[in-house]
């Protein structure tokens, strides 16, 4: 890619997808906005065409429909402009596992997973064909912490840690980057979905600040970045920890510790 490639952003009309779509106007990347508000992305179009001068695209979708889905899918194949996918789009829901219906678990796997997944493989063989490129993967710290009670929506969370930190092994080599972008609590409307009151929490990030410090983690490269940590030796810790297991994980017989009479 010669020119600045282009950025395909999900959950693009608020938020942080719109934060990341303006500093990548600011930085001179055409857009590609998906979210299921037009008027939004219209207004901040606009906005951004006038401000910065970039060209901007706007796909209306559902992401846990399947024919908005393909079209995005479709997009991302078919477009060499398109050099960089946020994969920003998700939600949450309120309630404990036993409260939540399945159907509304469904919804929240189909956007928070599903999609994530499906977007990522429709841009990738074409971003390792040519080298190049970036997928950026917002998941959450709830995915690594089970204490804080959101069993699915953390599990969803999980599921893009993991996915990014495979594909970032697995296609780091071949020239494109992976970031997975851990928040914590965040000035989101996501919380309106739960039906939490953000006034009675503390350590409240505001959006800008979490787009900004997730961009210098994009900028140096790093596979996981969590923005509202201080010790960056704690994530690293977690890190060497779990590799040094792996090696004991290859043994024909189950541990000394759980063999009968023992």
């Amino acid at each position: 890619m010669t020119a600045k490639p282009s950025v395909l952003i999900t959950g693009a009309s608020t938020g942080i997808g719109a934060a990341y779509a303006e500093r990548f106007a600011r930085r001179g990347h055409d857009l590609v906005l998906v979210a299921r508000n037009t008027g939004r992305m219209e207004a901040l179009a606009d906005r951004l065409r006038q401000e910065t001068g970039v060209s901007v695209d706007i796909i209306k979708a559902d992401l846990t429909q399947p024919a908005d889905l393909a079209a995005v899918e479709t997009r991302l194949r078919d477009d060499a402009r398109i050099g960089i996918l946020i994969n920003n789009a998700g939600t949450a829901i309120g309630g404990s596992f036993i409260e939540q219906s399945t159907d509304t678990v469904a919804q929240l796997l189909a956007l928070n997973t599903t999609a994530v997944l499906r977007l990522a493989s429709a841009i990738t063989p074409r971003l390792a064909k040519a080298g190049e490129g970036a997928i950026v993967n917002i998941g959450s710290v709830v995915g690594l912490a089970p204490e804080f009670g959101m069993s699915v929506y953390g599990a969803t969370k999980a599921f893009v840690l993991f996915l990014s930190q495979g594909l970032s092994l697995e296609l780091g080599p071949k020239g494109v980057y992976v970031q997975a972008v851990l928040p914590a609590t965040t000035r989101t409307e996501i919380w309106d979905h739960v039906g939490a009151d953000l006034s009675t929490f503390s350590g409240v990030m505001e959006i800008g600040d979490l787009v900004d410090a997730a961009l210098v983690g994009f900028d140096r490269r790093e596979p996981v970045t969590i923005p509202p940590l201080p010790d960056a030796g704690q994530w690293d810790a977690l890190q060497a920890a779990r590799q040094a297991m792996l090696p004991n994980y290859r043994n024909a017989l189950p541990a000394e510790r759980y063999r009968a009479g023992v």
